[in-house]
């Protein structure tokens, strides 16, 4: 083997190389050489052991744990060079497993694949905040995290790479008598995800999260609001920060907005709304003039649905403006405004400004207080089209909503066009879903008959490694889009009751999030437990 590397003038470990290039066959008798094992790449995708090799070490030094034939070994993806074995010798635990080679790139192919799928708060435990962290996140990777030596800055970036990587909305940082909390809100319902031990802990956590969002570490006894950005596996995401005092010391919740997300495949076909409900909301969305609101709890969907909208009427025929806090979605073409309470731009004053810079569509990203509201409402009654959104519990409460805020009802009547009503719930994850009947009790409830509970396809999930065991993964968008008629425009401005309204609207074709909800579990898509926590079946 000497002898041929020097006839083409090569390095052994370079001519090595070259013969796995192009005769992939040889790797057997290669492997055998240098006394490894041989593993064909289509066998390095199963069975990865980064319990035995954290990945932020598998990736600085190339090297891929798995198990091979039952027994755990150390795939080299360097196989010609001491450095890496070098290193493995030092490990006690390491030295003892065998290695093996594969082809040119195979493994670094197959690290990065387990960089962007592997999560990282696993190995912080109740006992030892000072474990080394075998996942863990300035730009932010496994790679970055394995480096830094500061157990608190692995600790806060750790969480922000995972929490990405788990697909939250929210990260909830806690601190409790025993320490540290760490939860995450995905698909709407908050999960434990990590903890660590100690009070001291907690705090530098906390500061290392004011730090980062430019707040003041000394203050501990008032609220602070904050923000910052983050480059995470090359996506810009940005943080919006939350410190609040407690008890036992401070609490932070950090809200995820993965910009890199945002913007894309933004339709209303993209949220996975009914084709009749969107249908009524593009008949709302193209009016020349009045306003669209979107209802709902905090975390339903609001701005997607009413970005998706705007987006598709955002032909570069009409001057779109936005005024949002924050602007979650970069659209182009469109003049989008960020609030900016501490220079004085609240919606109010941004809004009074934007009526002067002659637009045709307005999109107000909530309306708050009865200052925006009124100007609102003025803009949609003056020929301007005013989406926005509005904390209510039901379409039919909006109008109580704007008349708390001291609105003139009849004006906001006959500016209104009409109201999507809009909540989120958990669907059935498609991995481990199984036919069951439904709840017993919540069927009872929701005052479903046998006969429709028989014709049914009901579905549950029994739990699996890719939903975490909770049987959901991902969520639906439900949609009530309620059309102002003339006739459900005379009940309100007579505050007609609402079964009167009810009974108008469901005359004019409107059909209740409810019964929406109860088709979507009759279809399969979700539970009737999911229903009822998300939605009153009373």
């Amino acid at each position: 083997m000497q002898a041929l590397a020097e006839q083409r003038g090569l390095s052994v470990s370079n001519y090595l190389l070259e013969v796995l290039h192009t005769a992939p066959e040889q790797l057997a008798t290669i492997a055998h050489t240098l006394g490894m094992l041989a593993i064909a790449p289509e066998n390095l995708d199963e069975h990865w052991r980064f319990d035995l090799l954290p990945l932020p070490q598998a990736l600085v030094h190339n090297v891929l744990p798995l198990d091979h034939e039952g027994q755990p070994c150390l795939v080299l993806g360097d196989p010609f060079t001491l450095t890496s074995r070098h290193w493995l010798q030092s490990s006690s635990t390491l030295r003892q497993l065998p290695l093996a080679m594969s082809l040119p790139g195979a493994v670094k192919t197959r690290l990065t694949k387990a960089e962007a799928s592997q999560r990282v708060m696993q190995p912080f435990g109740a006992d030892d905040p000072d474990a080394p962290i075998s996942q863990a996140a300035q730009e932010i990777s496994l790679s970055s995290i394995a480096r830094d030596d500061n157990p608190v800055v692995r600790l806060v970036n750790s969480m922000l790479f995972d929490a990405l990587q788990s697909r939250a909305s929210d990260i909830h940082v806690e601190t409790s008598p025993a320490g540290l909390v760490i939860k995450y809100r995905i698909d709407g319902v908050l999960q434990q995800m990590g903890q660590a031990s100690g009070l001291d802990m907690a705090e530098q956590a906390l500061s290392r999260i004011k730090v980062l969002s430019e707040l003041d570490i000394g203050e501990r006894r008032v609220p602070q609001d904050g923000r910052f950005k983050m480059k995470i596996q090359s996506r810009e995401v940005d943080f919006r920060v939350s410190i609040m005092p407690s008890i036992h010391g401070e609490d932070a919740v950090l809200r995820i907005l993965d910009k890199s997300q945002r913007g894309e495949s933004l339709s209303l076909e993209a949220l996975g709304l009914a084709a009749d409900t969107i249908a009524r909301i593009r008949v709302l969305a193209s009016e020349p003039y009045g306003m669209l609101l979107v209802t709902g709890p905090t975390g339903s969907g609001k701005s997607t649905t009413l970005y998706a909208a705007l987006s598709e009427t955002n032909t570069g025929e009409k001057k779109i403006i936005t005024i949002e806090d924050p602007v979650e979605y970069e659209l182009p073409g469109v003049l989008q405004i960020p609030v900016n309470d501490k220079k004085g731009l609240t919606f109010a004053r941004g809004l009074r400004s934007i009526l002067r810079h002659d637009p045709d569509t307005i999109l107000v990203g909530e309306i708050r207080d009865g200052e925006t509201a009124g100007i609102a409402v003025q803009a949609a009654l003056t020929g301007h089209l005013v989406m926005s959104s509005v904390h209510a519990n039901s379409a039919f409460s909006v109008l109580e909503r704007f008349t708390y805020m001291d609105v003139d009802p009849a004006s906001f009547v006959e500016a209104l066009n009409g109201v999507v009503a809009q909540r989120l719930v958990r669907r059935v994850c498609p991995d481990c879903a199984e036919e069951a009947a439904p709840d017993a009790n919540i069927a009872r409830l929701a005052q479903l008959p046998e006969a429709q509970l028989n014709q049914g396809h009901y579905r549950v999930g029994k739990g699996c490694e890719a939903c975490r065991h909770t049987g959901y993964r991902g969520r639906l968008a439900l949609a009530e889009v309620l059309t102002l008629t003339d006739r459900i425009k005379e009940g309100l401005l007579n505050r007609s009751s609402a079964s009167t309204l009810r009974e108008l609207a469901r005359e004019a074709g409107h059909v209740f999030i409810r019964d929406i909800a109860l088709a979507h579990a009759a279809q399969g898509d979700t539970t009737l437990k999911e229903v009822h926590r998300v939605i009153s079946l009373y």
